[in-house]
């Protein structure tokens, strides 16, 4: 039997917040920065996802489906194309209509929902799940969480919702001496099947194809399978995860990642030793050799490859647990909008911006972050969710209006009473926002300063 390798790349870009000062809270609730939106998402339509798209079309027609991909394309991306690159979305039906390539279902909102509401987690897996079967006709049924999130919690929910395949990092504090190059099982949810990313080989493509300074440039096609062999000489597969936006974007065209990957596939086909496979051909080609323990969550972030990427300081954890903190009052109220927004302030981006790492990992958050400090990132994002739970309490205090004129019919003067006591509420409400904000400005600056004179 042939050895596999399983090529995945995660599709996604931010709703990214527009410059929110203080004195907005209150006043003006649209939150996001339209033209980086469509000026960024139309740039990578052009270098990566249509060149690669019609790179991957090729090679599966070229190779007769030989060649097999995988993708996970996030709600908010989706949306993305709809209103700024609709021809990306066509680009991708081509791929779909191949049967070469698998859509994997995640969190609609590319979010860290499942560290903290498992109600919620689940709403937005199979809010998710809907759209790929409205966009590509398919029914995703294998599983990534955002950023490779995984658990033995994770998994148990994640199998309970109907998925036997979940992918997640190979980080070597969980396998110990093991390999990541064979197929696991979840230790709650012992036939959910675990496709663990191999780190050094996909890193050889996402982080290092193109630096010069690296003593193994330039990668060849050839040269990287000879990698691929000698690391799975004993092993069964081979992963290789990895962001889309790796082609053409993070890795410019005019380093030779498409003429890298147009190659690449010629080369393993040739050879005969592996093939191409899919998440879902994987999980049924292989058996899980072993249990894989996951107390804690691992991501594919960072050297620690856990969850500090995001939610590793206290500005993070107080933007989250401020978040979060919403969901029950939010039940309440049935208003598309405001659950729209609760949903793109969730995206796991938001809380990345706010990451103080300014060592090993530094380099890389500098270059995907757009603020120029994370303490601009957390008072921008702290201004936008004050704003955002003063319209969640006035939606509220308008259904309990509506509920109460309901019961009984009630006269001008009690209406206008009502009406003076949300303003109340409201005008209370803002300034309280107003003061948390500056508290959190000035503990943030003060926090700065300590750092500063050790």
């Amino acid at each position: 039997m042939k050895k596999s390798i399983c090529l995945y790349f995660q599709v996604h870009q931010p709703n990214r917040l527009r410059l929110y000062r203080f004195f907005d809270i209150g006043k003006d609730s649209h939150y996001y920065d339209d033209f980086a939106n469509r000026t960024i998402l139309r740039r990578v339509a052009q270098r990566c996802y249509l060149p690669t798209n019609e790179l991957l079309l090729d090679l599966i027609r070229t190779y007769k489906g030989q060649f097999k991909v995988a993708f996970s394309i996030s709600g908010s991306v989706l949306e993305q194309f709809d209103r700024y690159a609709p021809e990306v979305i066509d680009s991708f039906r081509k791929l779909a209509g191949t049967g070469c390539v698998e859509f994997l279902a995640e969190t609609y909102y590319h979010s860290l929902v499942s560290l903290a509401s498992p109600s919620e987690f689940k709403h937005q897996v199979m809010q998710h799940k809907e759209t790929i079967e409205h966009y590509f006709g398919v029914t995703p049924k294998s599983f990534r969480n955002t950023e490779l999130i995984y658990s033995d919690e994770i998994g148990s929910m994640v199998y309970d919702m109907g998925f036997k395949t979940m992918l997640t990092e190979g980080a070597k504090h969980v396998l110990g001496w093991k390999s990541p190059n064979y197929v696991y099982s979840g230790a709650l949810a012992p036939k959910l099947k675990l496709l663990l990313k191999n780190s050094t080989l996909s890193d050889d493509i996402a982080f290092r194809f193109s630096d010069k300074s690296w003593p193994d440039w330039p990668l060849t096609g050839d040269k990287y399978l000879s990698w691929i062999k000698a690391s799975a000489k004993n092993d069964e597969i081979v992963n290789l995860f990895m962001d889309y936006e790796t082609f053409g974007e993070h890795q410019k065209a005019q380093s030779g990642i498409f003429d890298f990957m147009r190659y690449f596939p010629e080369v393993v086909i040739k050879d005969g030793e592996f093939e191409f496979v899919t998440p879902e051909q994987a999980a049924r080609k292989h058996k899980a050799v072993a249990v894989l323990d996951v107390p804690d969550p691992i991501s594919w972030a960072d050297e620690e490859r856990d969850v500090t990427a995001w939610l590793g300081n206290e500005l993070q954890n107080d933007a989250f647990s401020k978040l979060y903190s919403v969901t029950e009052k939010l039940s309440l109220v049935n208003n598309e909008q405001l659950w729209s927004d609760f949903g793109h302030l969730q995206e796991s981006d938001h809380f990345y911006y706010m990451c103080t790492k300014f060592f090993s990992d530094g380099a890389v958050h500098k270059y995907f972050n757009p603020y120029d400090t994370p303490y601009e990132a957390f008072i921008n994002y702290m201004n936008v969710l004050s704003d955002f739970i003063l319209r969640v309490d006035d939606a509220i205090s308008v259904s309990d209006v509506n509920f109460a004129a309901g019961k009984k019919t009630a006269s001008s003067k009690p209406a206008k009473a009502t009406a003076e006591k949300k303003t109340v509420r409201r005008t209370a409400a803002a300034k309280s926002a107003r003061t948390a904000a500056s508290t959190e400005v000035k503990k943030t600056a003060a926090r700065k300063t300590v750092k500063t004179k050790k």
